[in-house]
């Protein structure tokens, strides 16, 4: 009897495909792949836009901060800076006097220009509170001063959240509609809740974020303003 050599040319078919994946195998193994990859690429968005949100509150709350500390300083609120300004023009971010509702005086105050969505904030201030000061007054408004911007959760609502305000500021968060950019152009398409942040009236919406509505706003409290201008001497 001839013994012939064990080879791979006289292995069975069987222990050939034994050595390796089968097409169904593959494409079960790069089926799973693509699948958490997917899901890894929406969790770091999902991070990334939850980082975002969180920036956007802090830069928020340090404005509000600055604001303050303008108002103590100068006797009186920063006026807003002119939004259609492109930040290549020499005013650009420094506050005009002549208008109620802008965008956030950044240079005036030494802020950032804008949010983590490369947006401007939008900056409502009532001139009562952000006028030059009286000769021989150390403040441009006293206690009995009254803002009169509101915050609501609904344009419809019945109730307001916030009401006589003096200043009310707005991110307008990853859709940013309604916002200005650094070119001084606004960006189109705010609706509904979004659309009250973003037009000239006295009326602001405040509410958790839906899927038409992402915008973060926060606003001055008149009796907060006023205890800390008493507190420094600048009102009686």
């Amino acid at each position: 009897m001839i013994d012939f050599p064990t080879n791979e040319l006289t292995m069975p078919k069987r222990h050939l495909f034994q050595q390796g994946f089968s097409l169904v195998e593959l494409t079960v193994v790069l089926v799973i792949v693509a699948l958490l990859s997917s899901g890894l690429m929406l969790g770091l968005s999902a991070q990334r836009d939850a980082n975002n949100y969180q920036e956007a509150q802090r830069q928020l709350d340090n404005a509000k901060e600055a604001l303050l500390g303008f108002a103590i300083t100068n006797g009186r609120l920063p006026c807003p800076a002119s939004p259609t300004l492109a930040n290549t023009n020499a005013n650009a971010g420094k506050e005009n006097c002549a208008v109620e509702h802008g965008v956030l005086p950044w240079s005036t105050l030494g802020l950032p220009e804008t949010d983590p969505w490369g947006q401007r904030l939008t900056y409502y201030a009532r001139n009562q509170f952000a006028a030059a000061v009286p000769a021989g007054a150390l403040a441009s408004f006293t206690l009995e001063t009254l803002g009169n911007a509101n915050i609501k959760d609904a344009p419809t609502s019945g109730y307001d959240i916030a009401s006589a305000l003096p200043a009310v500021i707005v991110s307008h968060g990853s859709r940013g509609a309604g916002a200005y950019l650094p070119s001084g152009t606004q960006l189109p398409g705010a609706a509904g809740d979004e659309a009250e942040n973003a037009d000239a009236d006295l009326t602001f919406i405040s509410h958790t974020p839906t899927d038409t509505f992402d915008d973060l706003v926060t606003w001055i409290i008149p009796t907060v303003l006023k205890s800390r201008m008493v507190a420094v001497g600048k009102l009686p």
